[in-house]
Parts: C-alpha cells; sequence; structure tokens
C-alpha cells in the first residue's frame, strides 16, 4: 500500500503533493504511476494528518484535497483507498471510485459503518487509542496485544451487525497510535496474534517515531529501516504493508520471498 498525503501537515511528507497551498492534483498522478509501477497493489489517499498531535480538518477541506485525486486514480488499474474517518468524506470517495476506507478510528462511528455497508466497500479496522492530538499523552497497557486483539475483534463484531461482509475488513494494530516503543514492539513480534477469522493484518509502520527512537535518525532518513520493519512484518504474519518508498519496501519483500524458497 503506498501512501499519497495530500495534506500540507503530515508528520514525514506534508506538501510534498501541494503547489501554492492546493493539491497538485497532476503531481499526484505522476507519484501514483511512480508507485503502481515499482510495485504498489494499492494506494491509500488521505486529506487529514493524523500525526500526534494533529487538530481535525473540516470535511469540506478534506473534501477538496482528495476527492478530485480520488476522481483521477479511480482510472488506474490500481486499488484506491481513502484514509479518513468522517463519514461524509468516505461516501464521497467511494461514489468518486473509492474501494476501500481505511479509518485510523477502526469504524467506531455508526454513520461510517453504514456508508460502508451500503457501498458494498472494504474497510481496514484500525486500533487507536485516544484520538490523534492527545493518543501519545502517557498510553498505558496491561497486555497490549490482548488489548488491541480484544478492541479488534470488538469492532469486527459492529462490523457483522452493520451488515458488513467480514471478509472484506483487514485488521490494522495502529503502530505509533496511541503506543510506546514497547508496545509498538510487542505487536510487531505478535502479528499472528492478532490474525482471527483468517482477516488479514495491514501494518503501517514507515518512517515512523519509533524507528527514529531506535537509531536516532531524522524522519527523512528512515526509508531504509522502514523497509527492513516491512519485511520483518510480513515474516511475522502481515499481509499488506504501508509505505512511503513503495520500491524500497518492493524489493525487502521480493527478498524475503526468494529467502523462504516462493520466488
Amino acid at each position: 500500500m503506498g501512501v499519497l498525503n495530500v495534506t500540507p501537515d503530515s508528520f514525514s511528507d506534508g506538501g510534498r503533493l501541494m503547489s501554492r497551498g492546493r493539491v497538485d492534483v497532476e503531481r499526484v498522478v505522476a507519484a501514483a504511476h511512480a508507485m503502481i509501477a515499482e510495485g504498489a497493489a494499492i494506494l491509500d489517499v488521505g486529506g487529514e494528518s493524523t500525526r500526534p498531535g494533529s487538530l481535525p480538518v473540516a470535511v469540506a477541506d478534506e473534501c477538496s484535497r482528495v476527492i478530485p485525486v480520488i476522481e483521477r486514480l479511480s482510472e488506474l488499474d490500481t486499488i484506491v483507498s481513502v484514509d479518513t474517518s468522517k463519514p461524509e468524506v468516505a461516501r464521497l470517495a467511494l461514489q468518486a471510485g473509492c474501494h476501500l476506507v481505511n479509518d485510523v478510528t477502526g469504524l467506531r462511528d455508526p454513520g461510517m459503518r453504514k456508508v460502508v455497508a451500503e457501498a458494498d466497500a472494504a474497510a481496514c479496522v484500525m486500533h487507536m487509542r485516544g484520538e490523534p492530538r492527545s493518543m501519545q499523552n502517557e498510553p498505558v497497557y496491561k497486555d497490549v496485544v490482548a488489548e488491541v486483539r480484544a478492541f479488534l475483534e470488538e469492532r469486527v463484531g459492529a462490523c457483522d451487525e452493520a451488515g458488513i461482509d467480514r471478509q472484506r475488513l483487514l485488521l490494522d494494530p495502529g503502530i505509533g497510535f496511541g503506543k510506546r516503543l514497547e508496545h509498538n514492539l510487542a505487536l510487531l513480534r505478535n502479528l499472528e496474534g492478532l490474525r482471527f477469522a483468517g482477516l488479514p493484518v495491514l501494518v503501517g509502520v514507515s518512517r515512523k517515531s519509533m524507528l527514529g527512537a531506535l537509531t536516532e535518525r531524522p524522519v527523512t532518513d528512515r526509508d531504509a529501516m522502514s523497509a527492513v520493519a516491512a519485511a520483518l512484518a510480513v515474516e511475522h504474519g502481515a499481509s499488506v504493508v504501508r509505505t512511503h518508498d513503495v520500491g524500497l519496501t518492493a524489493d525487502a519483500l521480493k527478498l524475503v520471498t526468494a529467502w523462504h524458497g516462493h520466488g
């Protein structure tokens, strides 16, 4: 899953796909073509930063960023995902040709579950403690793996009740979302323990602060370790990895595949 942040303030690449304060759709489309060529199977478009301490964006502003992009990307031979927690944005994105709703709040909003069910869309159910502006304020767990799994099971149950086919769901432990370094590492080591009902696990660790904490490298110099982390995640049970550098990550995954004799 390649990351296309159409925001001015995302933690690692905010503003890269914007020009004079507005989304440069042609620049986004060019980046999308490059990601597909490098091996991306999914393109994840986000119009609201969810970095620690970030503030919400108005529905109209988020739509103005993502909808024109999704309309163009829907013409490509790929899966298009919208990274949003707002039902209104998800509804318009799905109408514009999006296939997958990537919701960092785990589809807690009944309105979001209704939108996904009515569109018969796919969705990613993610765990997050609190909300972006406060999620890193002293997160505490007794057993992070058990607690995250329980949350995901509860959210999948809510999706069942809303009429969402669970075979269209992805599970995401939410690395970096309301977790300390030790929590993130425990989850990554135990991804198989988060799998249930045959549902695939998505992991997003690309360029995140846990990598900086381990290596003291700035966010602009974390792509190599992000690729290694993605490969390790796949080794431990991830089916999808979300990344900013698709080419480097794809190379790492090719090596893992060959290492195990599947290439």
